[in-house]
């Protein structure tokens, strides 16, 4: 409950910054202050188990553990975002304090997300989060991909939320409630509204994530939009679509997993394999890394359709390790004027700290040990194994990862084993080479003590 508050007027005294903070410098260190006022206010509340605005949401909204802890993982990694994209948000567009509005509204829809337990502040919650992506996606005017990025977000994200609604409506119909608790124990035998109520809720997540056959508006809204937003959208966003993914049809449909859960299995498995096999012909890192976020959120559903203690536990590690790798990676990419492979030639002998540091974050993306990738990987495959009788997803699963080193090993490949032609004029400052090597000092030490994350559940 405090970040929702907290978010939502921290968006709104950003909107007025401008007035009386003259430079973006101080204007950027405004925004982190925000960031760290939430994570301070978060961590409060899971420590006292109480809120410090105490609010009666008549059980539209309630804040578990579990829940506290997904926001924090959010609000670290967001900060992480802040500190590392700080200048390329500066520049983008004419107004720097709005971009930053726009992002702590993002925040606000994220924690009602967080706490939803009602399919309406389910609803609220995602477009909320949506409608300041839209913007963000086409805050770069004067480039058409860019305009032509957040109207295809636009369009296809406005037919998503009404599938949305139209599967809320028909289990409403059904059931006679929008609370996951009544939903739950309504659903002791399926009928046809309710099981055409399910379909349309999970196409609707389904695109939320980019599962495939649901995926393809993300290679093209994440190559067009900005670089600097196409890494919280890649990222953060997507830890919220599948966090509200994972408690909806555990919550609410946990009775008829048997029912659906072969049919969440044969999306994951398109995901996983469309994703990775695209990944490998793409010779844009940034197009690359929009397949690649298709490809990790195949291994995201396999959360989805376990639905188990390791799936519940290894989702929130996997947000982690895959949002401080994701944020470090498009953070040195933002500054690039090229986005190719070759503009990653010679990186390690013109900037070792960076190139070393985005090492680790690929190598965290591909799931090699000592990094925080690989036990979130192997806590997805555990939790399979344990649902048991889909060992073809966990092969597959398995190759798919085997796959996906060869498209990230090339970028290493280029930094450390081939010479730049010539240099682009990219520079880093010191200031973001020691945050980038606080970033891979961070999936390394989840790599090696993940049980800091755990534990905490």
């Amino acid at each position: 409950m405090n970040a929702i508050i907290i978010s939502a007027v921290w968006g709104v005294l950003m909107m007025y910054a401008g007035f009386f903070l003259q430079s973006k410098r101080s204007i950027h260190l405004f925004a982190i202050v925000g960031i760290c006022l939430m994570i301070a206010c978060t961590a409060y509340e899971f420590l006292n188990g109480l809120p410090l605005f105490a609010i009666d949401t008549k059980g539209l909204l309630q804040y578990s553990n579990y829940a506290l802890v997904f926001l924090m993982i959010v609000l670290i990694s967001t900060l992480l975002y802040f500190i590392l994209s700080g200048s390329e948000i500066d520049a983008t567009g004419k107004s720097t304090t709005d971009l930053y509005a726009l992002v702590f509204f993002i925040l606000t829809g994220i924690a009602v997300v967080a706490g939803f337990r009602s399919l309406l502040m389910l609803f609220l919650g995602i477009e909320i989060v949506s409608i300041p992506l839209y913007v963000l996606a086409g805050s770069d005017k004067s480039n058409l991909k860019s305009n032509e990025a957040a109207l295809k977000y636009f369009l296809m994200g406005s037919f998503s939320s009404g599938l949305m609604l139209m599967g809320i409506a028909l289990i409403y119909g059904d059931v006679g409630s929008f609370y996951l608790d009544a939903i739950r124990a309504g659903f002791g035998m399926l009928t046809p509204m309710k099981g055409a109520g399910l379909l349309l809720i999970l196409a609707s997540m389904s695109f939320k994530v980019s599962a495939a056959p649901f995926h393809f508006w993300t290679p093209d809204v994440y190559d067009g939009s900005p670089t600097v937003f196409t890494s919280f959208m890649s990222t953060i966003v997507k830890s919220v679509a599948f966090y509200a993914f994972l408690t909806l049809f555990d919550h609410a449909f946990g009775k008829l997993h048997e029912h659906w859960k072969l049919l969440v299995a044969i999306i994951a498995l398109a995901t996983l394999l469309i994703g990775n096999i695209t990944a490998v012909f793409q010779q844009s890192v940034k197009r690359m890394l929009a397949y690649s976020s298709i490809a990790q959120a195949g291994f995201m559903m396999l959360s989805v359709f376990a639905i188990n203690t390791f799936a519940k536990q290894g989702l929130l590690l996997y947000f982690a390790a895959y949002s401080f790798a994701t944020v470090g990676v498009f953070a040195v990419l933002s500054k690039m004027k090229d986005h190719s492979i070759d503009s990653f030639n010679g990186l390690s002998k013109s900037n070792p700290f960076i190139a070393l540091s985005v090492l680790i974050s690929l190598l965290s993306l591909a799931g090699i040990p000592l990094t925080a990738g690989f036990f979130a990987k192997y806590y997805m495959l555990l939790a399979v194994i344990r649902e048991g009788g889909m060992v073809w997803l966990v092969v597959t699963a398995v190759i798919c990862a085997a796959v996906s080193v060869y498209y990230y090993f090339r970028v290493i490949q280029a930094m450390y084993f081939k010479d730049s032609a010539e240099a682009d004029g990219t520079e880093f400052s010191p200031y973001f080479k020691w945050a980038m090597v606080l970033n891979a000092i961070l999936i390394i030490v989840l790599g090696i003590h993940p049980d800091l994350i755990l534990n905490l559940i």
